[in-house]
């Protein structure tokens, strides 16, 4: 949408220019004429711009200069009309915000008032009227809800009582938890079913205690585990609220009327997951949360009653188990007493028996990997070296296993031959293998298979011995692959001591981009570069000598370019000390060459480039300037509306006291000023504790003094202030933040409360 401006404004500022680059152009016609000799007329004129052309261009510095005029006046009456209009908009804003203060004031909170979107002050007052709102309410629910606490401790403290009075009586106990309970929740009737599970192939609920309007009924109702509403509850162990209950589930009434309660309620009796009984209440109310909250409560401390009395029970029988089972075990030690004499003596002598073979075991055990095999392949012995190699934590994860589990799966198609011939009673096998162990890796082996025979001379097991050869294989295999790594990452070749090609790799053939046959016809001073001929040609007799040599040098391509090379060139000398061959040693180093030239003219351009810069710093400065005293023109308006708003702020009847991160005072209004008996210029840029008694205990009030620690923004608290001068005083409190950028500011508002 285009901004609106004073057209009148606009058209004479344009008129003014166009007059003033008239009159411009007039004189420098004036001044030609003069200074060429022409006469200063029409004539002369035309005569002037025959001669020079260029004056055509200076004909339209009027409109140039009316054009300017326009867009320039357009733009200052544009900032003009929004500064006017900023003004009455804040004016207005201002207005129905005091209306809207006073009205708080009064204690209107359902007044309304829609701040704007950069109204801060506005947004902040409304918080405030929704924060008192809310704190009256939640201070409404928090009474309620200590209410219902003191309810459910006393409750809790009663019924501990009943529970310690009658803990030796069952059905007394529950005659007096459903009576008391009854009438505490203000229900109409309850029941008391315990568990009697003596016998496992009858377990049921009996009805020990039965209270409905305000009298003691006798039943005695069996409810068998698992049916009707009871046996549900105690089957998933949770209560069971029910406000529409059927007509024909209850068949006590009081003899005023046949209407049946609105809601039941049954608890589990449940201790540790463990279900002792079922507690049903009636009432024609419906039960509040925190009544079955209590009552589940009471249920869980009946439980834990009833639980000890089992307990007891159980434990008094127990011990007359106990007594009768010891008289019974005297009797059979005695008799194990002379058993275990006679074992003794035959331990004895297996033990030297079998000493010698336990000694021979354990030494083969602490070497050697071993496993027994039956004829079939069944493991059926491992020792722990095998466990331990195979990664098995345990016999029982490989006895009754097949030998083929074991082996790596490339070995058992040859091995199966080897198998079926040791199962018939063949020659032994050794040789390396590869096991596979529990995770699948490789593990190399010197193993040998060996038959055990009975005393009938049949194959009665194998006898699997080896030794763990993985270690010495690896370092064969990594050597092995670091040689090839190497020989695949740089350009290698051997040469005789004349200069011929011996050997080369692959990667040389690369390089070169030459075909193997012609790169070995070639010798060293063929492939370099003719420009580094030479060098290598005076640096031979020094390398055949034992010398090594090291440098950059160029060598010619199959394909007609050039390569750098890295090059070390390294005698190698046979048994005898003689030279045998040269090793050849050489990294591509074409790129870096080619990046340092690219590198190098970079530098020039970035070297110009400086040049350039430096003349648009100048340029850059003077914007800089022109942007500075902007920025200043804008910096006094605002200083403008500042003062407007701490004059708005001046007149509010609450204490507003305004500082910044570092606790210093910004500004202070009147009622401030009256409330802490102080004057603003007195403490202006002075720490705000200077307002303060050093007495202040209030946490709100010191957390606000304290620079370093968090303020408590946006919630409105009693304190009682302790100013420095004057009496102390009650009031209410609020602080809120406000920040601009990197600066942060603090506005504290007090309302003093008086006394009624």
């Amino acid at each position: 949408m285009e901004r609106a401006y004073s057209k009148p404004f606009v058209v004479r500022i344009t008129i003014l220019g166009f007059i003033a680059g008239l009159a411009v152009i007039l004189l420098a016609f004036f001044i030609a004429a003069v200074t060429g000799g022409y006469s200063f007329n029409f004539s002369g004129i035309v005569e002037m711009h025959r001669i020079m052309p260029v004056l055509y261009f200076l004909d339209i510095f009027p409109l140039l200069i009316a054009l300017a005029s326009f867009y320039i006046s357009r733009y200052i009456s544009r900032i003009r009309m929004e500064s006017e209009s900023s003004s009455e908009e804040t004016i207005h804003r201002q207005r129905k915000l005091y209306h809207f203060v006073e009205k708080l004031q009064e204690g209107d909170e359902s007044v309304e008032y829609i701040p704007d979107e950069g109204d801060a002050l506005g947004k902040a007052i409304v918080n405030l009227r929704n924060n008192i709102s809310q704190s009256r309410k939640e201070e409404e629910i928090r009474r309620k809800e200590d209410e219902q606490r003191r309810w459910s401790a006393e409750g809790m403290a009663r019924f501990g009582e009943i529970l310690r009075l009658n803990n030796d009586n069952v059905e007394e106990l529950s005659f007096q938890i459903i009576r008391n309970l009854v009438n505490y929740v203000g229900a109409n009737q309850a029941a008391f079913y315990l568990l009697e599970d003596d016998d496992e192939a009858d377990v049921h609920f009996r009805m020990t205690a039965c209270y409905a309007y305000e009298r003691r009924k006798y039943a005695d109702r069996i409810v068998p585990w698992g049916d009707g509403l009871v046996g549900a509850c105690a089957l998933e162990k949770e209560t069971i609220f029910l406000k529409k209950v059927p007509d024909s589930y209850l068949n006590i009434t009081s003899g005023l009327g046949k209407a049946n309660p609105r809601c039941l309620v049954l608890i589990p009796l449940k201790l540790n997951d463990q279900v002792h009984g079922v507690l049903e209440v009636a009432s024609f109310n419906i039960f509040e949360k925190h009544q079955l909250e209590f009552m589940e409560k009471i249920a869980e401390s009946v439980a834990t009653t009833i639980s000890t009395v089992k307990i007891n029970l159980r434990t008094a029988k127990l011990l007359r188990e106990s007594r009768e089972q010891a008289e019974e075990l005297a009797l059979k030690e005695e008799q194990m007493r002379q058993n275990m004499e006679e074992l003794q003596a035959t331990q004895e002598e297996a033990a030297r028996q079998s000493e010698k073979f336990i000694s021979f075991s354990n030494s083969v055990n602490h070497t050697m990997i071993r496993a027994d095999f039956d004829v079939k392949g069944t493991l059926t012995y491992a020792n722990t070296k095998f466990m331990q190699k195979l990664e098995y934590s345990s016999t029982a994860e490989v006895e009754g296993k097949p030998l083929d589990i074991f082996l790596d799966r490339r070995d058992r198609v040859w091995f199966e031959e080897v198998w079926k011939k040791l199962s018939k009673g063949g020659k032994h096998f050794e040789g390396n293998m590869k096991l596979a162990t529990k995770t699948g890796k490789e593990l190399w082996i010197l193993a040998t298979f060996t038959c055990m025979r009975n005393t009938m001379g049949d194959v009665d097991k194998i006898l699997f011995l080896a030794l763990d050869a993985s270690g010495q294989r690896a370092k064969n295999l990594e050597l092995e692959g670091q040689v090839n790594a190497f020989s695949r990452s740089v350009v290698k070749a051997d040469i005789s001591p004349t200069g011929d090609m011996i050997a080369v790799n692959d990667m040389y053939i690369e390089k070169l981009g030459l075909p193997y046959e012609v790169a070995m016809k070639k010798n060293i001073f063929e492939t370099v570069s003719p420009v580094d001929r030479q060098n290598v040609e005076d640096a031979w007799d020094d390398i055949i000598h034992g010398n090594p040599f090291d440098g950059k040098l160029r060598v010619n391509t199959g394909n007609n370019d050039e390569k750098w090379l890295q090059v070390s060139l390294v005698p190698v000398n046979d048994t005898n000390g003689e030279i045998a061959k040269v090793l050849l040693i050489a990294y591509d180093i074409t790129s870096e060459v080619h990046l340092a030239i690219e590198v190098q003219q970079k530098e020039e351009t970035i070297r110009k480039q400086e040049e350039l810069i430096q003349q648009k710093e100048v340029e850059q400065n003077k914007k800089l300037r022109e942007t500075r005293e902007e920025i200043t023109n804008q910096y006094r308006e605002t200083e403008k509306i500042k003062v407007r708003n701490e004059k708005l702020l001046e007149e509010l009847s609450e204490a507003i006291v305004t500082t910044d991160h570092d606790g210093l005072i910004l500004f202070m209004n009147k009622a401030a000023e009256n409330l802490f008996t102080v004057k603003h210029d007195e403490v202006a840029n002075q720490n705000v504790r200077i307002l303060f008694s050093d007495t202040v205990k209030d946490n709100f009030v010191t957390t606000y003094l304290d620079p370093a620690r968090k303020k408590i923004v946006g919630q409105r608290q009693m304190v009682t202030l302790n100013p420095r001068k004057g009496k102390e005083v009650n009031a209410t409190m609020v602080v809120y933040e406000v920040k601009t950028g990197r600066e942060i500011t603090y506005t504290a508002f007090f309302q003093p409360t008086t006394n009624s």
